[in-house]
């Protein structure tokens, strides 16, 4: 008996599509998706008893393996603790000093509940800082079920924003304008057209929800220079690459500087939680010239979430000189041989010893 189907067929009688995220309904690449019942360093084992090698790593969170016995035992911690005060806690503090100690541009921190979050909040705080309304963002990125973020291209290279899915205004999106990326040239050319009245760009600087697009040379950088000339703010989404090409993200590999941060999971060690960071001129002068609403972030505050932020990864917290390149190291192998064109099934583990792993576990297509 096939349980993945088993469960999906049960799933798509009291979950819209069967799933709780499109992606994990597989359209695109057919086939019914599997149910994982486990995880475990690099390994899932599905429902139906299959031990894959983990490729996605909750599309990143899980930075350091599956289930890791420090983020285990800083949740368990926690729990004892209890569960969520409703008011502040030390933790949320230490948490706050630790992203600003490791994030080149953070300054001041707000707990939120989700990346979605984050990313709504540094929009809202762009226009109450500017007094503009109009976005920039690029096809391809993705910053959460933001209504405003939510939009496509149209047939032109400068485009207002459409919706790209059904229950959103036209006249929301209408205040998004939505460019190429990696094409510095629409940029100026928007900018030329609309640029007294555009608040802020976001854009993930390296974009990773539509495969992974590297920027180029330059391009981060025009961005910078662009928003500094005509008083916009530059908003980095580093959900994806926050902690991971370093433990300062893009900022800290390119040196390029954002106003605002958005952050995801990554920081709670995969549980639910996001974060807005913000050089202290953008996001305060902002908070205390307006009356804009920012998240509560209850869930966010728990001492379950704050607890489990990054700890093999944090300042002070065992973490050894030069782990992020020793992490690209893997990955590199991996695209040289692909390169290669090998169909070698002899992958390297630990310390460079090779090891054989069954051809059908090596690759994982969705979440």
């Amino acid at each position: 008996m096939n349980q993945s189907t088993d469960l999906f067929t049960k799933a798509l009688k009291v979950i819209p599509g069967g799933v709780n995220s499109p992606v994990r309904a597989f359209r695109s690449v057919g086939g019914t998706p599997f149910f994982t019942k486990q995880a475990k360093g690099c390994h899932l084992t599905t429902a139906n008893e299959q031990k894959l090698i983990d490729y996605v790593c909750t599309w990143g969170p899980a930075i350091h393996g599956q289930d890791h016995p420090k983020i285990r035992e800083a949740i368990a911690n926690a729990l004892a603790l209890g569960t969520s005060f409703g008011t502040p806690g030390p933790a949320e503090v230490e948490m706050a000093e630790l992203i600003a100690q490791v994030v080149p541009s953070v300054e001041k921190v707000r707990m939120c509940n989700s990346g979605t979050e984050a990313t709504m909040s540094a929009i809202r705080l762009a226009r109450g800082y500017t007094g503009r309304d109009k976005i920039i963002k690029f096809a391809g990125c993705y910053h959460g079920h933001v209504d405003s973020l939510l939009v496509k291209a149209g047939s032109g290279a400068i485009t207002l924003g459409n919706p790209d899915s059904a229950g959103i205004p036209s006249s929301f999106a209408e205040q998004t304008i939505v460019l190429p990326y990696n094409n510095l040239n629409a940029v100026q050319e928007t900018f030329k057209q609309h640029g007294d009245q555009i608040a802020a760009i976001i854009v993930e600087p390296y974009p990773a929800n539509c495969g992974l697009i590297l920027p180029k040379s330059g391009y981060l950088k025009g961005l910078r220079e662009i928003c500094t000339l005509h008083g916009s703010v530059l908003i980095f989404d580093e959900v994806m690459t926050g902690f991971r090409l370093l433990i300062g993200g893009v900022q800290e590999t390119t040196g390029i500087i954002p106003d605002l941060t958005a952050m995801g999971k990554i920081i709670g060690g995969g549980l639910p939680v996001g974060a807005g960071a913000a050089r202290r001129s953008a996001r305060w002068r902002a908070a205390r010239a307006t009356s804009m609403s920012q998240p509560q972030g209850d869930r966010a505050r728990s001492a379950r979430t704050c607890a489990a932020r990054c700890p093999p990864t944090a300042p002070g917290r065992g973490a050894r000189p030069g782990w992020p390149q020793r992490a690209q190291r893997p990955g590199d192998r991996v695209r040289r041989r692909k390169r290669a064109g090998s169909t070698s099934t002899r992958h390297t583990g630990g310390r460079g010893r090779p090891r054989r792993v069954r051809p059908e576990a090596t690759a994982r297509t969705s979440a």
